[in-house]
């Protein structure tokens, strides 16, 4: 079972693929998310967003946002991000 992730910035979608895991960090505390999380709204903090998908790790740097799960859904939505290490 894999998740469905969407990064979204203001101006465009910035990645959506599978991923087998999904990291970022709330306001809260850091977060690791996992097929078959249990469904979840939360505000993200500035920093590092990690996807785990086919062909290793990506990353991005927010500036701050929402994330939600919702049935193996994960979307990540910030005013900007920097999506330099999306490549790798």
């Amino acid at each position: 079972m894999a998740l469905t992730v969407e990064l979204v910035a203001a101006d465009r979608k910035v990645w959506e693929g599978e991923a087998s895991q999904v990291s970022a960090r709330s306001i809260d505390g850091d977060l690791g998310i996992l097929p078959g999380h249990q469904p979840l709204l939360c505000v993200l903090g500035e920093g590092e967003v990690r996807i785990n998908s086919e062909g290793g790790w990506k990353s991005a740097t927010i500036d701050g946002g929402f994330l939600s799960v919702d049935h193996d859904r994960v979307t990540i939505i910030a005013e900007s991000v920097d999506a330099s290490g999306m490549s790798s």
